[in-house]
C-alpha cells in the first residue's frame, strides 16, 4: 500500500520515521514534507489546505490511505474530501474535528455530557465580555474560539490584563477570524497532563501520559509556544487517575461524540489539569500533538499503521497499545526569537548523536544543505531506563547540534524530576 502523510513539522518526522518501519507501506509519500521527512518519504510539493491538490495528489501517485495530521486542514473537512474520493485516511471528518476548531463547542460538549472542565461563559461582544470579567476573580483564561497555532490562550493576572486581551482579540483581530468569539474560563490550579489516545468512534486507547513546557523560557517564563519540550511518561499521572479520568472524561467525550452525530475517530487528545477537585480538561484537541509525538511514539511497540488504520476501520477494540517501559524526552531547538519574529535560512550542522534521535521541524533542503525555515526547528528526542537519563542524553546529543542564533530550554523535565 501506498501512504501519504499530510504536513511538514517535526510530528510529521516522526510519524514519517515509523510508518516508514512499516511492512505494510510499499512507497510512503509527504505534502509537503521537510528536508527531515525526505530521509523517509518522498516530498511531494502542494498545501495541506488545498482539498483538490491533494486529492489529486493522492490519485496520481496510487496512494491507498492518507494520514491527516496538521489541524487545519482537519477543521476545513480534508478527510471528508479524501473519503469521497474513496481514500480512506486517519483523523476525524470536519464535524468530528470541531472539538479543536472551535472551543466553545468542546465546551458546550462538556456541559451538556457533564464532563469535567473549567466554568465558562463565551462572547462575541467586547463590553459584555468586559461586564462579565468585572465578575470574575483573577487571574482568569481569556482563549480565541479558533485554532491559532497553540497562542490563542492568554492567562490574565489582573483585571486590566484580561480586558485588554478581549478587546485584543474582539476588536484588534489579534487571531483573525479565531478571535471574532472568545471563551473566558476560570483559572484552574494544579499539574498539567496531555495524554494522546486512539479512537475509532467506540473504543478510546490512550497511549503514555505526558508534561509539555509550553513558555518559551526557563522557569516556564515568557511567552506561550507551540512546545519547547515534553517528558512522557508524566509523574503526576498514576495508574488511580488513569482510571478516574477513562471513566469520567474519556469514554464520555467518546461517547459524547457519537451521540451528538460525530463520532470521533483518528488521534484525540486530551489536555488535562489534576485540580484539587479532581482531573479536569483544559482542551481537547483533533490530533497527534507536537512535540508530543516525537516523544511518545519512540516508546510505542506496535506498528503504528496498524493502529491508525484500525481507528479508521472501526477495529481498535481488537488491539492492544503497547509501549516500552522507559521514560523519553524531547527538547525543541527554536530560532532566536521564536515565537515572535525570526530569522531564517541558517545552515544547520547536526553531527553524531548515537543515542538520540534528531526530528526536523521548521528546516528545509537548500542545495543540500538543511537551513531553517521555521521557529521550531529541530527535536531532540533520547529515551532510557529512567527520565533523568533521557534528559542527559537529549542534553548531551543537543551539543552535537549548531545554527547561529539557537535556543532551547535548559530545564525541561525539572518539575517531573522533582516529582
Amino acid at each position: 500500500m501506498n501512504v501519504l502523510i499530510l504536513g511538514s513539522g517535526g510530528r510529521e518526522c516522526a510519524i514519517a520515521k515509523y510508518l516508514a518501519a512499516s511492512e505494510g507501506i510499499e512507497r510512503l509519500y509527504a505534502l509537503p514534507g521537510n528536508g527531515g521527512i525526505a530521509k523517509y518519504a518522498e516530498c511531494i510539493p502542494g498545501s495541506v489546505m488545498d482539498k483538490e491538490c491533494v486529492v489529486r495528489a493522492a490519485k496520481e501517485h496510487g496512494v491507498g490511505y492518507v494520514v491527516v495530521t496538521p489541524d487545519d486542514p482537519l477543521a476545513i473537512g480534508m478527510t471528508d474530501a479524501l473519503e469521497s474520493e474513496g481514500i480512506p485516511c486517519f483523523g476525524p471528518d470536519r464535524k468530528a474535528a470541531q472539538i479543536e476548531a472551535s472551543k466553545s463547542f468542546a465546551k458546550d460538549l462538556m456541559k451538556k455530557y457533564h464532563i469535567p472542565t473549567a466554568a465558562y461563559e463565551v462572547f462575541t461582544d467586547t463590553e459584555k465580555a468586559i461586564s462579565y470579567l468585572g465578575t470574575q476573580r483573577m487571574p482568569i483564561v481569556i482563549k480565541a474560539d479558533g485554532l491559532a497555532l497553540g497562542k490563542g490562550v492568554i492567562i490574565a493576572e489582573t483585571l486590566d490584563e484580561a480586558e485588554a486581551a478581549v478587546r485584543d482579540m474582539l476588536e484588534g483581530g489579534r487571531f483573525g477570524e479565531s478571535g471574532r468569539k472568545v471563551v473566558i474560563e476560570e483559572f484552574l490550579t494544579g499539574p498539567e497532563v496531555t495524554v494522546l489516545s486512539f479512537t475509532d468512534g467506540k473504543t478510546v486507547r490512550p497511549m503514555v501520559s505526558s508534561m509539555d513546557h509550553k513558555r518559551a523560557w526557563d522557569g516556564d517564563k515568557g511567552p506561550n509556544t507551540g512546545g519547547m519540550g515534553v517528558i512522557a511518561p508524566n509523574p503526576y499521572y498514576t495508574d488511580e487517575i488513569a482510571d478516574e479520568c477513562m471513566r469520567t472524561i474519556f469514554l464520555p467525550t467518546i461517547e459524547a461524540m457519537r451521540k451528538e452525530g460525530s463520532p470521533f475517530r483518528g488521534c484525540l487528545y486530551f489536555g488535562l489539569m489534576l485540580t484539587p477537585d479532581g482531573p479536569k480538561v483544559i482542551e481537547y484537541n483533533s490530533r497527534f500533538g507536537d512535540p508530543e509525538t516525537q516523544t511518545i511514539l519512540p516508546l510505542l511497540e506496535n506498528d503504528l499503521l496498524s493502529v491508525m488504520r484500525a481507528t479508521t476501520d472501526g477495529t481498535l477494540g481488537d488491539i492492544t497499545l503497547s509501549f516500552r517501559k522507559e521514560a523519553s524526552a524531547c527538547v525543541v531547538l527554536a530560532s532566536g526569537g521564536y515565537p515572535s519574529s525570526y530569522e531564517k535560512g541558517k545552515v544547520i550542522e547536526i553531527g553524531d548523536t548515537p543515542d538520540a534521535e534528531v526530528f526536523v521541524a521548521g528546516a528545509k533542503l537548500d542545495g543540500g544543505r538543511l537551513v531553517t525555515s521555521g521557529g521550531r526547528v529541530l527535536n531532540v528526542t533520547a529515551t532510557a531506563p529512567t527520565l533523568k537519563e533521557a534528559l542527559d542524553k537529549a542534553y548531551m546529543a543537543i551539543g552535537s547540534i549548531h545554527f547561529d542564533k539557537m535556543e532551547y530550554r535548559k530545564d525541561i523535565g525539572k518539575k517531573a524530576l522533582e516529582a
